[in-house]
């Protein structure tokens, strides 16, 4: 996937995977009630700081925080575009 957005410094952007449909029991969730999701997939990084390179890298499969980044539209698509500090673990 290419996307023509390019971060700033130690900047990512995440695609956020989709919310839960239905309970592990089956039952289904209506829009209201589900939860922001906190893993996604990196799909571009910026340069990194000037003495540290970044660790992620895009095509990773992260975990990140409940109330990370800034919600953007681009294209017609949701991003999140957030500091590599906020990436909590690579999957």
């Amino acid at each position: 996937m290419s996307l023509n957005i390019k971060p700033i410094g130690d900047r990512v952007v995440v695609e956020a995977a989709a919310a839960e449909e239905k309970t592990a029991s089956g039952i289904f969730i209506p829009d209201t009630a589900k939860e922001k999701p906190q893993r996604g997939k990196i799909v571009a990084v910026g340069e990194g700081k000037k003495d540290e390179p970044l660790t992620v890298k895009v095509g990773d499969e992260v975990l990140y925080g409940k109330y990370a980044g800034t919600e953007i539209t681009y294209e017609g698509k949701e991003y999140l575009i957030m500091r590599e500090s906020d990436v909590y673990a690579v999957l």
